[in-house]
């Protein structure tokens, strides 16, 4: 069993910054493929 007391308030910070970079990170990429599949698509109607 983890032991609370001795968990510091780095550890606490640490965690839901990280998971807020992946986050972040995850919008953006697929976001950006989700531009590029439109584009793509887009392009191909066009032919």
């Amino acid at each position: 069993m983890p032991n609370f007391g001795q968990m510091t308030s780095e550890h606490v910070l640490f965690i839901p910054c990280v998971l807020l970079v992946g986050v972040i990170l995850g919008y953006t990429l697929g976001a950006r493929a989700v531009r590029a599949e439109f584009e793509r698509q887009r392009r191909r109607m066009k032919e």
